[in-house]
């Protein structure tokens, strides 16, 4: 496998379902796509081109060749990196109103144990210093960078909020972008990847049991390790994001939603609304339609994270 051979990316943003557009590219056998993100282009550049590419084993007789790493939005640094290294390849961007995708963000932390339970001390716009939850969120900012690097044709963005509604047309839009064959059968994923409800462990108790991690590794597979996590695990009570720090949220973000919706040709006042719809098109969908088969019907209410 050489660089360019490799032909798509899909570079953000976090927490905006990636996981899922990444899951039902992989049930089409003609796609290949390495599990872990890898994010070589933004914090493992270091490792070189020969560890990159060893992700790629098998990965020649594909029809489509690609990676998913959501940080790669994000860092600057990746977005030359990639122009350099394959400028060829076409990116996509999943977006997610910047407001949510903070506070999903804050969510995941939370679980992981890495937060308190202050959302507000986290999420407050007020507060000094930018932090992840915040920074994240300025997508006019991340793709102006790579649309000075890559031609518009090279670039497709799409929108956590049209996988409720819509999930087969959201993955026909991508799958027309790659090139793959609009009339063959696709899979979507029908439930949420990364569903926070999911009963886990709390935040107190991963804390306490973090030095014995590395020790249990090895049992994960085991009968009685899935025993144990049944007793332990729960539904995590997250702290709901407070009225008046949303509100706070929003205008922090306007501006740049604003001119990202410039950039893109999209109406996107409906996230500075809070609306649950997605953005609104600005011109005829071409996409073709999608075949799809399932045994149950899509649950137009589920969240994906």
């Amino acid at each position: 496998m050489r660089m360019q051979d490799i032909d798509f990316l899909i570079i953000g943003a976090a927490k905006s379902a990636t996981t899922w557009l990444q899951r039902s590219l992989q049930a089409d056998p003609a796609v290949f796509m390495p599990d872990p993100e890898l994010h070589y282009f933004s914090r493992t550049y270091e490792n070189g081109d020969a560890w990159y590419l060893r992700h790629f084993d098998g990965a020649a007789s594909f029809r489509a060749v690609g990676e998913k790493s959501n940080s790669y939005l994000e860092d600057p640094a990746a977005a030359a990196r990639i122009a350099q290294k394959l400028p060829r390849a076409k990116l996509v961007a999943q977006l997610r109103s910047p407001v949510e995708r903070a506070y999903s963000d804050y969510c995941m932390m939370f679980r992981r144990g890495e937060v308190d339970r202050d959302v507000a001390g986290h999420l407050d716009p007020r507060r000094p210093k930018e932090n992840r939850f915040l920074s994240g969120g300025f997508y006019w900012r991340q793709l102006q960078v790579y649309y000075d690097l890559f031609p518009r044709e090279q670039l497709l963005v799409t929108f956590y909020e049209g996988i409720h509604d819509r999930p087969e047309k959201q993955l026909a839009t991508v799958r027309a972008f790659l090139d793959l064959p609009a009339d063959e059968v696709a899979h979507f994923v029908q439930r949420k990847v990364k569903d926070k409800t999911t009963p886990m462990l709390g935040p107190r108790l991963r804390r306490i049991l973090g030095p014995v991690k590395p020790m249990v590794a090895p049992f994960r597979g085991s009968a009685l390790f899935r025993n144990m996590h049944a007793v332990l695990a729960g539904e995590i009570r997250y702290s709901s994001l407070p009225d008046d720090v949303r509100d706070r949220l929003v205008d922090y973000y306007a501006n740049d939603v604003e001119a990202l919706g410039r950039l893109i040709g999209r109406d996107l006042s409906g996230w500075l609304r809070g609306d649950a719809a997605p953005p609104a098109e600005t011109r005829d969908d071409l996409a073709p339609r999608l075949v799809v088969q399932s045994h149950e019907k899509p649950d137009s209410t589920a969240g994906f994270t």
